[in-house]
């Protein structure tokens, strides 16, 4: 699936702690401000990248790589370094069939403004004895895991205050603060490869084919509900990672992935031994691109999303389109694999920012015709959108069919955790548009 590339608007780091600043008084003459409504509005892509963000490039060049070295341990050497680092997991481990492998964490806000209980330093990596060099990596796992988390959380907050004073209020900026926590998830996107090696140890291991259907169908459901379910039917999904839907929190916060290139030789390596697979090389991406692709219902047309590499980028969720009225717009979007590249993996880390379960919506000056944007209406904005450039009708309807309006999920008066609910079944309950995806 193929489309056109959008370069997301770069915000500095300094510009963004300039404008949230007390010197900037008249924040909505700012030109800056106006680029940033501009690109997270309902005319935008509803994503930036945040550039030049201190230590940040540091952090995700030493996590990223654990994500996949974790999903390829050993069940319980993982499992006892899930439990040192306070980490747990969305999906089911011990399913070999699996896609993806997630390693999650809640994050405290609390924490986040104190961040004096971790100090990450540079992590050296060298290739001594093998049970070395994973006691030594793994070393500060979830410090690092929490430090870029924070860095995140503050972020989208300082983000959501210059949404909040262009708007006018402070709704966004205190949702997220009443909520108290943000939730952090590692998550590796399996390669071929990486498949051959878990099966692999899974058959050393002689797990039974009973527990692995039963595995598989507990992880569907988790990775349904958390937005992050691999796509097995490559034919009928374009190719996808993870499955077209909107995120429901207020920001999303994501690294720009990094990509690891491995070889069906470590299968045959790691059948033989416990090591840790310890062999893949940071790959570029093959199409110079995040593989993170987003849909505009009203052009009709997919962009596929480019960022600088050291950039952090911030996604609009559906809770910000609520809350803004729809100043803000969220993101329909999905994760692509890379074509004729099986031994690649993509590997990134993400933070999503939520109001409290308790948080009241309400529909009053909210654009009813965002509301209803799904069915026959998808495309109607799309005239001055060149033939050329739109997908292809096929492609069109299976995203109707399967993303449910905001219409169909969201009442007046309901609560957050009302609306997440009613998103989850719609999304992935027992008749739900992908729950047999």
């Amino acid at each position: 699936m193929e489309g056109e590339v959008v370069e997301l608007y770069e915000l500095d780091y300094s510009d963004l702690l300039q404008l949230c600043s007390d010197k900037c008084i008249e924040i909505n003459d700012s030109s800056i401000t106006k680029s940033v409504m501009e690109n997270l509005g309902p005319e935008g892509p509803g994503l930036l990248a945040i550039t030049g963000v201190p230590e940040a490039s540091n952090l995700r060049r030493n996590l990223l790589p654990l994500a996949r070295k974790l999903a390829l341990l050993n069940n319980d050497r993982r499992k006892r370094l899930l439990k040192e680092h306070n980490l747990g997991s969305d999906v089911s481990l011990k399913n070999p069939n699996r896609n993806v492998s997630s390693f999650s964490m809640q994050l405290k806000y609390e924490q986040c403004f104190e961040r004096s209980d971790c100090q990450v330093d540079d992590i050296e990596f060298d290739n001594q004895n093998d049970e070395v060099v994973d006691r030594d990596e793994f070393n500060k796992l979830g410090c690092t895991f929490k430090e870029l988390g924070y860095c995140m959380m503050d972020l989208g907050l300082r983000l959501a205050q210059i949404c909040d004073k262009a708007i006018g209020g402070q709704e966004l900026q205190l949702s997220l603060l009443e909520s108290g926590t943000a939730k952090g998830r590692l998550i590796h996107y399996h390669s071929a490869a990486d498949n051959d090696i878990v099966r692999e140890a899974a058959k050393r291991n002689g797990q039974s084919k009973a527990r692995d259907g039963k595995d598989n169908k507990n992880e569907r459901l988790t990775l349904k509900q958390q937005g992050i379910e691999s796509s097995n039917n490559q034919s009928n999904d374009h190719g996808l990672w993870q499955q077209w839907h909107y995120d429901y929190g207020i920001f999303t916060l994501l690294t720009v992935p990094m990509f690891l290139l491995s070889s069906h030789q470590e299968a045959a390596a790691s059948a033989n031994n416990d090591l840790p697979v310890s062999s893949e090389h940071e790959f570029p991406s093959p199409g110079g691109h995040t593989y993170l692709h987003i849909f505009d219902p009203k052009k009709n047309q997919v962009f596929m999303v480019k960022a600088p590499s050291e950039s952090l980028i911030l996604q609009v969720g559906e809770a910000a389109d609520i809350l803004s009225k729809g100043k803000l717009r969220a993101t329909l979007h999905c994760v692509c694999r890379p074509p004729n590249e099986e031994n690649l993996s993509r590997e990134t880390y993400v933070v999503f920012l939520q109001p409290a379960w308790s948080k009241q919506f309400s529909l009053f000056d909210y654009p009813l015709e965002l509301l209803a944007l799904s069915g026959q209406q998808w495309g109607a904005c799309n005239k001055g959108t060149e033939q050329s450039r739109q997908v292809p009708e096929e492609l069109s309807h299976e995203i109707q069919k399967i993303v449910p309006p905001l219409l169909s999920r969201l009442k007046d008066g309901m609560t957050f955790a009302e609306f997440s609910r009613e998103t989850t079944k719609q999304y992935y309950g027992g008749k739900g548009l992908q729950s047999n995806r």
